[in-house]
């Protein structure tokens, strides 16, 4: 997974791109802590970037949840709550669950390829012990389930959610047992998905979202 420095201007991203990029990163991974304040001449120092390209992101991010901007007071990482998580858990399941049926419909032989590649990169990060790495692999075989649904809106919501539960996925990602658990539910999902099968798709789907709901709550 690239870094926050490895993402450059070069890249083709515009500047306000190029900072909600590198700040989602840092919130993500937990370079940013939960409650931590944020001062914004120092984001633009460590990051390299403008004042109006960084308060673009942090008002994208507020929305997605990440940050919180608190009159007078500055910008907050915002705090991780198993509540909040809880309930994003409940979300996912509906909205997930849906996705998995839509994708055993439209799935392509390409795209399940694509998606086997990101399974194989997800195992690599996890006996190279890469806790950032899986959670980018994580996230890309999420979004490339999604994307195969060919429903943008649910793509959209999809989108936040994930951004919103991926500070989660440090947690449960940094238990070894999960992990290789994870990658059992991977398989079975894409098998699923391979056939075109989409009960099975909607019921390893839901597995695969209860068992990271049983992973948070086993580290409480």
């Amino acid at each position: 997974m690239k870094d926050a420095s490895s993402f450059e201007a070069g890249s083709g991203l515009s500047q306000n791109e190029l900072a909600y990029t590198k700040l989602k990163h840092r919130l993500t991974t937990l370079i940013y802590k939960p409650g931590e304040y944020l001062n914004t001449a120092t984001l633009m120092a460590d990051m390299a970037l403008g004042r109006t390209p960084l308060n673009h992101a942090l008002h994208r991010l507020a929305t997605e949840g990440l940050v919180q901007i608190i009159p007078r007071k500055g910008v907050m990482v915002a705090p991780l709550s198993i509540d909040d998580a809880l309930n994003m858990i409940d979300v996912r399941v509906v909205n997930e669950c849906l996705c998995a049926r839509l994708s055993a419909r439209h799935i392509t032989a390409a795209e399940i390829t694509v998606l086997r590649a990101t399974a194989r990169s997800f195992d690599e990060a996890v006996a190279a012990r890469d806790v950032a790495r899986m959670m980018d692999c994580d996230r890309q075989f999420h979004e490339q389930i999604a994307d195969a649904s060919r429903n943008p809106v649910l793509i959209e919501v999809l989108r936040v959610l994930h951004a919103r539960s991926q500070r989660f996925w440090a947690i449960s990602l940094s238990t070894a047992g999960h992990v290789t658990e994870v990658h059992d539910e991977h398989q079975n999902i894409l098998e699923a998905l391979a056939s075109g099968d989409a009960d099975r798709a909607e019921e390893a789907v839901k597995f695969h979202i209860l068992s990271f709901r049983q992973a948070l709550l086993g580290r409480r």
